[in-house]
């Protein structure tokens, strides 16, 4: 019998990248005004990659479980590759189904060779988001914003879909 190809999961159906990219442009406001700021970045530069949440490791390569990647500032002037930075600590985070700051510290023995040891991403509820360009501490808080918004899309969404249901149901 030959192998059959199994379809690729088809990711979360109320955070899609639609809602990460709704979820992002809530954040960009308060990301954009703290960027000139010397104590939030030392850059002017960031980038933020968002993942399916619906997409778990063995499930999809991790390219594949991207939503959303998204430079802020003009990267012609990058001083260092913030997009390998942010997409390294996104793809550690998923894996490990946590923000990196509680595994780098409390469980460094979960690091594989080669892995990022930089801090700044989020993990809120399956929802994993890679910044960086910012202090780490400020990579973190603009991905957990970033995160806390696209749950609230989810919940938004599933919330008016259980709406439309219970108006077609039967009752």
């Amino acid at each position: 019998m030959p192998n059959a190809t199994l379809p690729l999961p088809s990711g979360s159906v109320f955070a899609d990248a639609g809602a990460a990219r709704r979820a992002l442009e809530m954040a960009l406001p308060m990301i954009e005004s703290a960027l000139p700021d010397p104590q939030v970045c030392g850059s002017g530069f960031l980038y933020v990659v968002i993942m399916d949440p619906g997409l778990a490791p063995g499930e999809a390569s991790f390219d594949a479980a991207v939503l959303l990647e998204h430079a802020v500032g003009d990267r012609s002037g990058w001083d260092a590759d913030y997009a390998a930075f942010a997409r390294a600590k996104a793809k550690l985070a998923w894996r490990l189904g946590s923000g990196l700051e509680r595994e780098q510290g409390a469980q460094p023995h979960r690091l594989r060779a080669g892995e990022t040891l930089l801090r700044g991403s989020a993990c809120l509820d399956g929802i994993v988001v890679g910044v960086s360009g910012a202090h780490p501490w400020f990579d973190e808080a603009f991905a957990t914003a970033i995160a806390a918004n696209l749950r609230a899309i989810a919940q938004s969404r599933h919330a008016a879909a259980r709406e439309r249901q219970q108006l077609v149901a039967p009752g």
